[in-house]
């Protein structure tokens, strides 16, 4: 139980204090009256002596009472009824609330720290008003009347005689049999006369004459002169006198209610009293019927002798009007206002002289007498004394079994029986605190009631003495609990009593507690609770939330504090409060206990509490608490079924409604649903991408359909940085960023985005609906801030927040429904249009939320985006917003960011809006998605300037520049009109005649002719735009070749538009278009060419410049759509050096055709380039020659043959470029090398244009596959350092019978292929050493000089004059002299190799 102001110690003795009854004459009420008050409440706050009493106990021993309280009270002919009581205690339940600011104390119990309100006054109150107001009964005598105090004024005609008539009166009341109310103590009351005077008015003199009369006719000890109202009224205003009274009116007890209003119980003695008291007791049964009321219950069973017409059980409709005007007349008066301290101290006086002349010693004689009785009836013997009793109990109802005896609450004794007079001794013993002698005398009586089966009565004497036990001094014995526990049991069970059940409980859990016996004061309390059906109605439920409150404080006051036992009780007592129409009290339970469910995981019971909470806030009018719990049972993951969640989010639909209705010009309110993902935000600038509209196709560009992908975002980064760099003569400038269009969590959102003005800014903003009912947004746009800036430099702020009619500065997409299924994550666009340039602040969304109408959830077909327009009736919705609140990325840069939780900002949502800038849309035609490997194909890309500023500049780069092409630079090199041509190629073709079927046709074009110059970025290409502008609204097709690339497969191909403004613009410099090309590539031919040198093949000048090409082409297809037949037209060479002159193995058709998996071979002579078609190394002219098989040439030196070519040339050179050489030799030997190397590389390109019938033209690049680059040059290539070639004649004759030996002349031709000086030794010295040589060739002899010292210049040749000389007839090798060579500046010698060159045969005759 919670703290309480008093102890136990206090709180019994205060609430069992001798009743005395008051009778005033009329006069005197109205003396009283001039200060708003009864006579009884005038001496209310005076009613507790201020020091201690005395007296005897029938032992004579002296007994000291402390604090002794009186309670007086106006005579009440009429119980109170249930219902008065009902309503009282609800009325000071209600009016005793939590004091605001109130310490609350804090529990900390394991991990809860609960702030717990440390008393409860209310159940304080509650408790002090129902023990007060206790209907007197017969088992017991507590709290009937001992003394009456006649009151008469000074100021009457006949004050003696008044006196006489309130006497009678007085008499009449207690002796009359048909009063059975009130009741009193014992037949012989104390009288008290009490003469009032108005010291203000009355005559002094006459006063004191009144008193000594009364003293003379009543004896000094029972009278008592009360001198009053020492001052007017109208001087209140002079000094402030305290008024004491107001603590005890506000709690409006049943006595002095009914003693001073007009209802029909007050008693007014005047002289006509007697037909008054008459016609009051005739207005009996109505005035019973017509109680002010207005509780539908049923009535409390207070006191079973009394009439059943007492417990009323049908509703009344009549208004309590009787509490409500005395509240009314209460507040704003003062009371005591013509008494002076004084006068304070005269009535305190009176009071303590009443007790000590009149009620004590009256006490004292009434226990001497009581005991006296005890003592003759103890010395009785038992059987004699049972005799005496039923003597005296002659109107005591027969025995009767026991069962009948528990149905009807046992025996009534008469008022005379023995056992009776037992109980009021001890009653009397326990008003004066002499708790010893209580306790036997109840003991006694106790055992008497139990023999006689007296259950009413066993049960109070049970009570009593429990309670006297524990109030003894030293407590010699200790507290029989058990006996409280039987009253209780017997009281609720046999006698159907449940007030005095419930006085019992209040009492022993308040001694338990005392104790630190919680958890009994708990079971005690919580024991009464459960009652529901022997105790229905309001007041039961009223109780019981009271009883359940203590016991949970019982449970968090223990040792180890009970914490969910607690709020387990709290929320029972919350919704019993509930149920009595407490709201507020139900609402404080509940957030009490909600301390202890919150964030514990108990999410049902969690919505339960909020829920609960909500409905009590919203009915108190707490429209915010309610808005607050509502909006916690929707943001919680609910675990609650559809139906529930759906009536959840209806009810805080409602309550919302009424709060924005209440200020429907304020600030939108935040909403708590759907959910918004705020980092998942993603902003795009810019229009939609236009769909595919036939054969055009819009460029893929960027859109927020597109997933993010760090690779590809990157790709396109570098992308844009190789043309900034082009564009600004190689370097990024320092303030480049790229530019992005679509900004999402991964986009650098550190700088403020740059936006176009009239273009539009879509948002895309991410909802997830939690619950499991659908949610209808309606009228969902965008909520922004909007600061124009103007060039002239003012500065004018201009916040809109709503749409209102047309906006100047920025317009706003209004989505009209937006449905969101239950547990269904979904994305809203919304647009803004900005026609103003400024700063845009993007803040948040604004909707109306409801849900649909009827329906819980939406099958699959409604939940299809774009059926709901307009489809979905709202039930209710309300209007309010959500902020979009992104955190920046976590910054991790210093070291004071690294040990420090920062974020950096990010500023997607606060783009910067620009002046016009032009905007581009790229549509390509006729593009294809798939081509066989080098398969040449013509589309074209039709490029449009939708903005209203002309654009220039335009470039487009790509990672993989050999895939396309838009031809030459200039129009001869580029066939605008194809359709001349023969098959519609792509081609520039030249109709050739038959005759020029086996020799080449040579053209020349330099790589300038088709953009790509040396040193500068081959993937930038720019756009050949007529006059470089494209002007607003202008649209140009250019035709565009592509090229299936080698490998085969699915490539994406990225292409990177580059273009600028013409007039140039501070913020953007540069605006960029993607687009990404798949395709889809199949095998077509394999091509393989190798070269061999020959010493032997002249060419016409005899600079021994000849090679033949082997050419091995497979047909490596694999279509599923059937045999793929391709036709080879031409064989093309390109090269500065070398060019193709005939073909040799011409076979008799002229296509060459080749099937599937058909091999063919095709050898050509290619010889050097004459001088004057090199020119000079500079140009970089490419010599191109066409050996046709067809009966068309095709111009293998215009486009898009040669586009290609140098495109793979250009990426060849970058990929040999991106090699680092791994080996480190010293530099002048790496410089051998290379030069060594160059005379063995035949830089000689061939070039390979078939098709497959019936038009596609395909083109294949090959390169002679040359040896690999190595540290140590390879014997092969150090053998083509020089090259050697003897001259001499086949066959020669000699007479050997002439002469012996012959001399043949023999001329060594020595030819340098490279570019360096090379010395040569020639040795001749060297023979044929192996037999098989013998066995075949003669040996011979070299005459002469048998080793040459020569140095060869650059290309040059030279001729050395030799003699062999022969003994006879043979045939004989004459490749017999080793070279040596080494370049001029080396030192090491390398030997060429001649062994793979033919055999040098001479025949020998004799003639």
């Amino acid at each position: 139980m919670a703290q309480c102001v008093q102890s136990v110690q206090e709180l019994i003795p205060d609430s069992f204090v001798p009743c005395v009854a008051a009778l005033c004459s009329d006069e005197a009420e109205r003396l009283t009256r001039r200060n708003h008050l009864s006579f009884a409440e005038l001496l209310k706050p005076f009613s507790r002596l201020t020091s201690e009493v005395h007296m005897r106990d029938p032992n004579n021993q002296l007994h000291i009472i402390k604090n002794l309280k009186i309670a007086v009270s106006n005579i009440i002919t009429q119980p109170p009824q249930p219902g008065a009581i009902r309503k009282l205690l609800n009325d000071v339940v209600s009016a005793s609330q939590p004091a605001e600011g109130l310490v609350a104390n804090v529990i900390t119990a394991g991990d809860y720290d609960l702030n717990i309100s440390a008393t409860t006054p209310w159940f304080e109150s509650y408790r002090e008003t129902f023990l007060q107001s206790m209907p007197a009964s017969d088992h017991e005598f507590l709290n009937h009347y001992l003394a009456c105090m006649l009151v008469a004024s000074s100021s009457e005609a006949e004050p003696v005689e008044q006196f006489s008539k309130l006497s009678q009166e007085q008499h009449r009341i207690q002796h009359n049999s048909d009063y059975s109310y009130p009741k009193w103590f014992i037949p012989n009351t104390l009288k008290y006369y009490v003469l009032l005077h108005d010291v203000s008015a009355g005559d002094e003199q006459r006063a004191d004459s009144v008193y000594e009369e009364m003293k003379q006719k009543y004896g000094t000890q029972c009278c008592y002169l009360l001198k009053i109202n020492s001052r007017t009224s109208n001087r209140a205003s002079d000094e402030q006198i305290p008024d004491p009274w107001s603590q005890y009116l506000q709690k409006n007890s049943i006595q002095n209610q009914e003693s001073y209003e007009d209802g029909p119980y007050a008693i007014t003695a005047n002289k006509n009293s007697d037909s008054n008291l008459f016609s009051l007791d005739g207005l009996d049964n109505e005035v019973k019927d017509g109680l002010p009321n207005n509780f539908r219950t049923h009535s409390l069973q207070l006191d079973q002798s009394s009439d059943p017409s007492n417990s009323f059980d049908g509703p009344d409709h009549v208004k309590s009007s009787s509490s409500h005007e005395t509240k009314k007349t209460n507040t704003g008066i003062i009371h005591g206002a013509c008494l002076t301290l004084t006068d304070h101290d005269r009535i305190r006086q009176f009071i303590q002289e009443f007790t000590f002349r009149g009620l004590l010693p009256h006490i004292e004689k009434t226990i001497r007498q009581l005991n006296d009785q005890l003592i003759s009836r103890k010395g009785l013997s038992r059987s004699l004394f049972s005799a005496t009793k039923k003597w005296f109990s002659g109107s005591k109802v027969p025995e009767k079994s026991i069962n009948e005896l528990k149905n009807t609450s046992g025996l009534l004794y008469p008022p005379e029986a023995p056992e009776l007079q037992i109980r009021k001794m001890a009653d009397l013993c326990f008003l004066v605190q002499h708790y010893d002698l209580a306790y036997s005398c109840y003991h006694t009586a106790k055992k008497d009631f139990l023999n006689d089966q007296a259950m009413l009565y066993a049960a109070g004497a049970l009570e009593m003495a429990a309670v006297s036990a524990f109030l003894q001094p030293g407590a010699p014995r200790p507290y029989p609990a058990h006996y409280m526990d039987t009253a209780i049991q017997t009281y609720r069970d046999i006698c159907k009593n449940m007030v005095l059940a419930e006085r019992c409980v209040l009492l022993s859990a308040e001694i338990l507690k005392s104790q630190s016996k919680y958890s009994e004061a708990a079971a005690l309390l919580i024991r009464l609770t459960s009652e529901q059906n022997t105790w229905k109605g309001m007041d039961s439920d009223l109780r019981s939330a009271l009883l359940l409150e203590q016991a949970a404080h019982c449970f968090i006051n223990m040792k180890s504090p009970m914490v969910r036992k607690y709020a387990f009780h709290m929320i029972l007592a919350g919704h019993r409060f509930s149920k009595a129409g407490q709201k507020k009290h139900a609402l404080r339970c509940y957030c009490q206990a909600m301390q202890v469910y919150k964030g514990k995981g108990w999410s049902l019971a969690e919505d339960h509490i909020n829920f609960t909470i909500g409905r009590q806030s919203y009915t108190l009018r707490q429209l915010d608490n309610a808005v607050s719990a509502f909006r916690h049972i929707l943001i919680n993951e609910s675990k609650q079924s559809a139906p529930q969640q759906g009536a959840f989010l209806r009810e805080y639909l409602y309550v919302y409604k009424n709060v924005s209705q209440l200020s429907p010009d304020g600030p939108l309110p935040q909403l708590p649903l759907p959910y918004i993902n705020s980092s998942a935000t993603r902003l795009f600038f810019g229009h939609d991408r236009r769909p595919a509209d036939g054969e055009k196709q819009a460029a893929t560009h960027i859109s927020l359909d597109q997933e993010y992908d760090s690779e590809s975002s990157q790709q396109w980064r570098e992308l844009e940085e190789q043309v900034v760099a082009v564009v600004n003569k190689g370097v990024i400038p320092s303030n480049f960023h790229p530019i992005q269009y679509c900004l999402n969590s991964y986009s650098d959102n550190s700088r403020f985005p740059l936006a176009v003005v009239e273009e539009p800014i879509t948002v895309e903003v991410a909802f997830r609906n939690p619950l499991k009912v659908p949610l209808l947004l309606t009228d969902l746009s965008l909520l922004w801030k909007f600061q124009p800036k103007d060039f002239s430099g003012m500065d004018n702020e201009e916040v809109k927040e709503l749409v209102t009619g047309e906006p100047k500065m920025i317009g706003t997409e209004v989505v009209s429904e937006f449905l969101i299924n239950s547990e269904e994550s979904k994305v809203a666009r919304l647009k803004l249009f900005p026609h103003h340039i400024g700063e845009l602040h993007i803040l948040g969304v604004v909707y109306n939320l409801g849900t649909i109408q009827g329906s819980v959830t939406v099958d699959g077909i409604g939940a299809l985006p774009g059926c709901h327009t307009g489809k979905y009736s709202s039930s209710m919705s309300v209007r309010g917003r959500q902020d979009l609140e992104i955190q920046g990325p976590r910054l991790n840069n210093t070291k004071e960011e690294k040990t420090s939780i920062k974020y950096g900002p990010d500023r997607r949502l606060d783009p910067i809006i620009t002046e016009e800038m032009p905007l581009l849309e790229v549509f390509f035609i006729h593009f294809p998605t798939g081509l066989l490997c080098g398969e040449i194909r013509k589309a074209y890309v039709e490029f449009v300037n939708v903005s209203k500023c002309p654009l220039t500049g335009l470039k487009v780069v790509s990672k993989r520049p050999e895939f396309f092409t838009f031809g030459g630079n200039t129009a001869v090199l580029t066939p605008l009109s194809p359709s001349a041509s023969e098959n519609c190629s792509a081609y520039k073709t030249v109709v050739t005649e038959s005759t020029s079927m086996c020799t080449a046709l040579i053209s020349s074009a330099s790589s300038l002719d088709f953009g790509i110059g040396i040193g500068s970025q081959p993937e930038v290409i720019p756009v050949p735009l007529p006059d470089t502008v494209l002007l607003p609204g202008a649209s140009v097709q250019l035709p565009m070749w592509l090229r299936g690339p080698d490998e085969e497969g699915v490539h994406e191909i990225n292409f990177l538009f580059y273009y600028e403004s013409v007039k140039k613009q501070p913020k953007i410099r540069h605006r960029i278009l993607r687009h990404t090309a798949v395709i889809c590539t199949s095998r077509s031919l394999n091509v393989r060419a190798t070269v061999c040198r020959s010493n032997s093949l002249e060419d016409e000048e005899g600079r021994g410049g000849n090679m033949l090409v082997f050419v091995d082409v497979e047909n490596i297809n694999t279509s599923e759509a059937g045999v793929k037949e391709f036709h080879i037209v031409q064989v093309s060479s390109s090269s500065k050096h070398w060019k193709l002159q005939k073909s040799v193995n011409l076979s008799e058709n002229k296509d060459a055709k080749l099937a599937s998996r058909e091999k063919g071979k095709f050898c050509f002579k290619a010889v050097r380039c004459k001088e004057k078609e090199a020119v000079t190394q500079s140009s970089e002219k490419y010599t191109f020659a066409d050996i046709i098989f067809g009966n068309e040439q095709i111009v293998s030196s215009a486009s898009p043959c040669a586009d290609f070519f140098h495109r793979s040339l250009s990426s060849e050179l970058k990929k040999s470029r991106a090699q680092p050489s791994v080996h480190k030799v010293k530099q002048s030997l790496e410089d051998a090398v290379r030069v060594i190397q160059k005379c063995s590389e035949v830089d000689l390109n061939i070039v390979i244009l078939w098709k497959e019938p019936p038009e596609m033209e395909l083109l294949k690049f090959v390169r002679p596959e040359n040896t690999t680059v190595s540290s140590r040059p390879s014997v092969e290539q150090l053998s083509s350092l020089i090259k050697t070639s003897l001259h001499y004649p086949e066959s020669f004759n000699h007479p050997f019978h002439q002469k012996s030996l012959c001399f043949v002349p023999v001329t060594l031709l020595l030819s340098n292929c490279s570019k360096a000086d090379v010395d040569v030794i020639v040795d001749l010295r060297h023979k044929t050493t192996s037999p098989e040589a013998l066995e075949i060739h003669g040996s011979f002899t070299w005459l002469g000089q048998t080793q040459y010292k020569l140095q060869l210049k650059s290309q040059e040749i030279h001729s050395l004059q030799l003699k062999a000389c022969f003994v006879h007839t043979g045939v004989y090798n004459l490749g017999t002299p080793r070279v040596f060579a080494k370049l001029s500046d080396q030192v090491t010698v390398f030997e060429t190799n001649q062994q793979n060159s033919m055999p040098a045969l001479i025949i020998i005759n004799n003639v």
